[in-house]
C-alpha cells in the first residue's frame, strides 16, 4: 500500500520558446498553476504522509525560484527550452531534493503544470 497527498499551487512568470514558430516565440506570461504529489509506503507517527503545512513550504521555496520572472533567464533555463513539460521535470528535481533533506521516507510521485486551463503537463515517477 502505498499513501498519496497533494498540495496545489499557482505562480506567475513570463517565458518564451526558442526555436518555435509561432506565438510563443515571442515574450508572454502565464499563470501557472503547478500540483505536487507526494507518497509514502507507512503513515509517519502523527498518521501523515507529510504534514499539508510542511507540503506546502517545499511547493512555494520552489516556486519562488520562478515566480514573477522571466524563466527564460532562471537557471536551467537559460539553457534549456522552458516547456510546460521542461518546467514540470524542474519542479519534480527541487521538490525532491527539498523533500529529501525533510523528510526522506517521502517520494515526490508526480507534478502536474498548467500553463492555462486546457493544457497542463505532467512527470511521473518511473516504476
Amino acid at each position: 500500500m502505498r499513501f498519496l497527498v497533494y498540495r496545489e499551487s499557482t505562480f506567475s512568470a513570463a517565458h518564451h520558446l526558442r526555436n518555435y514558430r509561432g506565438k510563443c516565440e515571442k515574450v508572454h506570461g502565464h499563470n501557472w498553476r503547478v500540483r505536487l504529489y507526494v507518497s509514502r509506503s507507512e503513515l509517519d507517527p502523527n498518521g501523515f504522509v507529510i504534514d499539508f503545512k510542511d507540503l506546502d513550504a517545499i511547493l512555494l521555496r520552489v516556486l519562488d525560484r520562478l515566480d514573477h520572472h522571466d524563466i527564460n533567464e532562471v537557471a536551467p533555463f537559460t539553457e534549456e527550452n522552458p516547456t510546460a513539460e521542461h518546467i514540470a521535470r524542474h519542479l519534480f528535481t527541487e521538490a525532491e531534493r527539498e523533500l529529501a533533506g525533510r523528510d526522506p521516507a517521502c517520494s515526490v510521485e508526480r507534478v502536474m503544470v498548467w500553463e492555462s486551463e486546457k493544457s497542463c503537463a505532467i512527470v511521473e515517477r518511473s516504476a
